[in-house]
């Protein structure tokens, strides 16, 4: 019979580490403005992102993670004009 010491690889932190990058494959982030500007996202949907390293997805179809301060880019027109489009 086998322990899991004779096989470290079949386990543990490798078995989390294979698991981890498998998901990260399946994400597919989206390049695009994401840089340039700052996007209308639910509180929770970033929250959650902040929490798990997921990537969000905002009004306008963008998909990234989060990493940047908001502030210092100017809003999203196309986040902006379905947010606004909402609110009506």
């Amino acid at each position: 019979m086998s322990t899991p010491l004779d096989t470290p690889g079949d386990g543990g932190t490798a078995l989390l580490d294979r698991e981890l990058e498998k998901l990260l494959e399946e994400e597919h982030v989206e390049p695009g403005d994401h840089e340039r500007f700052s996007h209308y996202v639910k509180k929770e949907k970033i929250l959650e992102s902040a929490i798990t390293g997921k990537p969000v997805r905002a009004l306008c179809g963008k998909k990234w993670t989060p990493g940047r301060d908001p502030e210092k880019f100017p809003v999203c027109p196309t986040c902006k004009e379905i947010y606004e489009s909402l609110n009506k």
